[in-house]
């Protein structure tokens, strides 16, 4: 029987191991969820030993379905910026800190004002936010330093599962670049930002490049789960990256965009650029950059909404709002609901509905949101391509994609073609891609990349006779925030 790879994505909810053939064809995909704790206003966490759990039982699956001998490579996407800290025998000391977790404001106000916000954002890629664990891990040096103190390393997911199934402290560059402590320029740990974040050199794990072989399985591992002991684990990347990897992202020439409930768009970029407009991160082949720009409310306002007008369904109000002319009768949606990253890094930021009236009912809201997103993203993808030029393609994926009036919506206001990438599990396509080429079935990345990427599912092309309206609603738009920025300070200090 042909070898397969698995390709792993350890995301905010669940662990998925999902074997692949040499084509790219997903043969077998196993899935366990764990639990989210949020123990205090802006404070998320997990244990890390879930992850664990979850993670042997995935692959043990995996192997009783395909067979643990077919299995050469096994590479590892996650969810960025997530971390927690371990003691010498790899027992996590703390519950792990998420990506979503907003404790360590104060802290990003604090190393912002010692080190220079801009200094911070050229050294590491990423403009001050909560989001990269730096900032967390300061704040864990300010209460609570005898975790810190006990510490043996600081591991991401990656590293914390590489030194479980291998016994080597290592992770990917990749990986690690999230968390805000590399040197975007050289991909080594910088010494200023570890220091900033209370960690000291032997805190860290060995860094090796997204493709590279980390170690291989151990027995003990490989006895628990029915795979080959020895099998390659294989250096990945955040799922971001491997996200864009695997919908077939990675050179020149195309973007991203993934419509979830967050909506992140990435370019390649060949040489590094920093900017607020987007954050900057090490590439999933390990060959130059990606800029990422991300809005952290997306598909799931549209759930919003549906839960706060009770309308029946979004499909109900997506069939409404079809009707309606592009603008929304006048109404106009800044789809600021959780703070704003790229490009204004306002955690303050709060969502705007301007212009309305007794004649609007929920499906002008609705559409209205629909195309605050499109004005949002254009504004984004217009300051991602001043740096890298127009991407002749753009793949869109995730479950935006579904929405026929937002796609219709984007297409018009990003003035592009958009196509729609087939592949549900991209993340961790995108590691598998990265275990193939690793272990020779293709000479490079993005080879694997070129050879196990999907053909797009079909093409929305923009409108042509909605164009000029968004054209102009989109100069608009891009004043709303300076417009509010003022009044949400003023109500947040309230």
């Amino acid at each position: 029987m042909d070898d397969v790879v698995i390709g792993i994505d350890a995301s905010t909810t669940a662990v998925k191991a999902i074997a692949f053939a040499r084509n790219g064809a997903e043969l077998f995909q196993a899935r366990e969820t764990y639990p989210l704790s949020n123990p205090a206003p802006g404070h998320f966490e997990q244990d890390a030993e879930h992850w664990w759990a979850a993670l042997l039982a995935a692959l043990k699956q995996v192997a009783g379905k395909v067979g643990g001998s077919r299995v050469v490579a096994i590479s590892i996407a996650h969810q960025r910026e997530t971390f927690t800290l371990i003691d010498a025998a790899g027992k996590p000391l703390i519950p792990a800190i998420l990506w979503l977790d907003e404790r360590a404001r104060p802290q990003v106000a604090r190393l912002s004002a010692e080190l220079g916000r801009e200094a911070i954002r050229d050294w590491s890629g990423k403009p001050p936010d909560p989001t990269p664990a730096l900032y967390a891990l300061a704040w864990l040096a300010e209460h609570r330093p005898q975790a810190l103190g006990q510490a043996a390393a600081l591991v991401d997911v990656h590293g914390f599962f590489v030194h479980r199934l291998t016994g080597r402290l290592v992770t990917s560059t990749a990986s690690a670049d999230p968390l805000g402590l590399l040197d975007i320029k050289t991909g080594a740990w910088h010494p200023r930002l570890v220091e900033a974040a209370g960690l000291r050199p032997e805190h860290l794990p060995e860094l090796v490049g997204p493709g590279e072989i980390c170690g291989g399985l151990s027995e003990i591992i490989a006895s628990a789960t029915g795979l080959k002991a020895g099998t390659p684990i294989i250096a990945g990347a955040g799922d971001g990256q491997a996200m864009g990897l695997g919908m077939g992202v990675h050179g020149p020439g195309k973007s991203y965009l993934s419509l979830g409930s967050g909506v992140v768009s990435g370019s390649y970029s060949g040489t590094v650029t920093t900017s607020d407009a987007f954050r900057t991160l090490v590439s999933p082949t390990g060959s130059g950059f990606m800029l990422e720009t991300v809005l952290r409310s997306g598909m799931q306002l549209v759930d919003w909404i549906v839960r706060t007008t009770g309308a029946p369904s979004a499909a109900i109000l997506e069939k409404a709002a079809m009707e309606l002319p592009a603008g929304s009768d006048g109404l106009l949606v800044m789809p600021y609901w959780a703070g704003v990253m790229s490009p204004y890094w306002d955690g303050a930021a709060r969502g705007a509905i301007v212009g309305l009236s007794l004649d609007h009912e929920p499906r002008h809201l609705f559409r209205a949101v629909l195309e605050g997103i499109a004005f949002e993203q254009a504004i984004a993808t217009d300051a991602m391509e001043a740096q890298t030029g127009k991407a002749e393609a753009m793949i869109a994926a995730g479950g935006g994609t579904n929405s026929t009036l937002l796609m219709r919506i984007m297409a018009s206001v990003l003035e592009r073609p958009l196509s729609v990438s087939p592949v549900n599990e991209a993340a961790a396509l995108g590691a598998a891609m990265l275990a193939a080429s690793a272990i020779g079935w293709f000479g490079s990345p993005e080879d694997a990349a070129k050879a196990m990427a999907a053909p797009p599912a079909r093409q929305v092309d923009p409108v042509e006779a909605l164009v000029p309206v968004y054209r102009a609603r989109k100069a608009i738009y891009r004043d709303l925030y300076h417009a509010t920025r003022d009044i949400h300070a003023r109500l947040g200090a309230a």
